[in-house]
């Protein structure tokens, strides 16, 4: 069984920071790749940004130039990170990170980000 724990969420002023982890643990096999998207109040789930297996990064463009994805796969950590910076108000959302295997997607449980004064 997999299982993904996220952490790292919580409330910062815009212009502010916040780091989000994602530890993924069980029988995942080969990862794909890794992802974190994001849904606010009353709209889709987006996709936010992704990191294949081979290290290749990609950017949605809202958040291009502000957030840095990056993982740690030594000693079977599986573990992906969100960094985030200048962050603005539009980023407030509930943030889920994404793991790809040949078989199956799995999802992190969300956790909250909300950027405010």
């Amino acid at each position: 069984q997999v299982q993904l724990v996220q952490s790292g969420g919580g409330l910062v002023q815009p212009g502010g920071s916040l780091r989000l982890s994602c530890a993924a643990s069980g029988s995942i096999a080969v990862i794909y790749s890794m992802g974190w998207y994001r849904q606010a109040p009353g709209k889709q789930r987006e996709w936010v940004t992704t990191i294949t297996r081979g290290g290749s990064t990609n950017y949605a463009d809202s958040v291009k130039g502000r957030f840095t994805i990056s993982r740690d796969n030594a000693n079977a950590k599986n573990t992906v990170y969100l960094q985030m910076n200048s962050l603005k108000p539009e980023d407030t959302a509930v943030y889920y990170c994404k793991v790809q295997n040949p078989i199956a997607e799995y999802w992190g449980q969300g956790i909250q980000v909300t950027v405010s004064l």
